[in-house]
């Protein structure tokens, strides 16, 4: 029996019920726990949706190039890359929930001295960097956590996935646009103050969580190297696990990571910001419907029907690498949209179901980085490649490489056929 189970077993024993009395019901998923993680969450996400809005805001306000603002959300990913790793570790050696309610804390202040710095002028660029970093350092301390935390308060993982992915898809679409009308209404120091606010609430919150003590929370631990080398171990043990990550390293690098930015140039280049910003809501819209859609399904094979509902992801490359008119463009966001997160809730649900909870953290933190790392890559060469061979054909190129992803992600056997608990 694996560390997972023992988490659920007095919780069991306390549902079974007394002789002679009414069978019980499955058991609810929002009780006290998930329902205050779920407000951590919707809040942290909210507030996260509103930081790339203020620094572009505050900065070039203030009169510094665009490149700034790229710099300042660059350090915030670069911090989160390299410190990730550790972050399992960690979360596995003090708690994933102390060491999230840590990060908070430790973001609070940054946010804090950044909505005063804006309110009352316009701070150095080296603090505004450092402070990013900071909140990178931040958030790769925290993200660890939440992959192992759901399966110890929610009764159905798949199910309190969905639901988060659905909240998280609607803060995605409504913490820029409250940035953007704090923005307007007063200051970019508006949005940080709120962003800070923020770390306050998820903090609270996560403090008022109650969690059932398990072996691995008082367990002797290793040293730091010890565990992150027991974690890889861990990772390779599982050939479904690194065979889906191998693959993912091949989609963020040549798919999605070139996605996001050329979508951004060829869209408002063709159609301008607006159409830009209306086909972004749209594609949160169909991420929500993707949460929805995975609250009714329950496939044998996760992984197989989440590979399938990635086809979506070529359709929408394929619209706008043929200069599709801008409603049937909104049409391939949503599907696209809708296919990610569909995908997400089904890896999400798989990892936190069939890996011990030992090493739950460090897994998602390999899972992270591997991905992140990739992405940024992408993105990075995505100018240049897009500027010497054009926009439409790398696109192109990115939809027939999903469609092989898929088909890898089916044939590798241990992926598809990988059960759902």
């Amino acid at each position: 029996m694996s560390v997972t189970d023992n988490t659920y077993k007095s919780e069991a024993a306390e549902r079974i019920p007394a002789p002679g009395s009414a069978p019980a019901g499955p058991p609810a998923l929002w009780n006290r726990n998930f329902r205050l993680f779920f407000v951590a969450r919707a809040v942290a996400v909210f507030g996260e949706g509103m930081v790339p809005v203020a620094y572009a805001a505050g900065l070039l306000g203030a009169g510094h190039p665009g490149s700034t603002v790229g710099y300042a959300l660059g350090g915030w990913t670069a911090a989160f890359a390299l410190f990730v790793l550790f972050g399992g570790v960690l979360a596995d050696r003090f708690t994933a929930r102390r060491m999230m309610i840590l990060a908070d804390l430790l973001r609070l202040p940054g946010a804090a001295v950044l909505a005063a710095s804006f309110t009352l002028g316009s701070p150095p660029l080296w603090a505004v960097y450092a402070l990013s970093v900071l909140s990178g350092m931040g958030a790769a301390l925290f993200q660890p956590g939440v992959a192992s935390t759901i399966p110890r308060i929610a009764p159905d993982v798949q199910r309190a996935n969905a639901v988060l992915r659905v909240v998280e898809a609607l803060m995605i679409m409504a913490g820029p646009a409250a940035a953007g009308l704090l923005v307007a209404v007063w200051n970019a120091g508006a949005a940080f103050a709120v962003n800070g606010a923020t770390f306050a609430v998820s903090a609270l919150c996560l403090t008022l969580v109650r969690l059932v003590p398990i072996p691995s929370d008082t367990a002797r631990r290793d040293s730091l190297g010890a565990e992150l080398a027991g974690g890889w171990r861990e990772f390779r043990a599982r050939s479904w696990l690194w065979g889906v990550i191998s693959i993912w390293t091949v989609y963020g690098l040549t798919v999605a990571g070139p996605m996001v930015p050329l979508t951004a140039s060829l869209v408002t280049g063709e159609h301008g910001s607006a159409a830009y910003g209306v086909l972004m809501a749209v594609n949160g819209a169909g991420s929500a419907a993707g949460g929805l859609l995975a609250l009714r399904l329950r496939p044998r094979r996760p992984l197989a029907a989440g590979a399938v509902a990635l086809l979506g992801l070529p359709v929408n490359l394929l619209l706008l690498g043929t200069g599709a008119p801008v409603g049937l463009l909104g049409a391939g966001q949503f599907i696209g949209g809708a296919a990610f997160a569909f995908w997400l809730v089904m890896w999400s649900t798989a990892v936190q179901t069939h890996v011990p909870h030992e090493a739950l953290n460090r897994m998602h933190a390999y899972d992270v980085a591997g991905s992140l790392l990739m992405m940024g890559v992408g993105r990075t060469l995505s100018g240049p490649v897009a500027a010497a061979v054009g926009t439409e054909e790398v696109l192109l190129t990115g939809a027939g490489i999903a469609v092989l992803v898929v088909a890898a992600l089916l044939v590798v056997r241990p992926i598809r056929r990988l059960p759902r608990v």
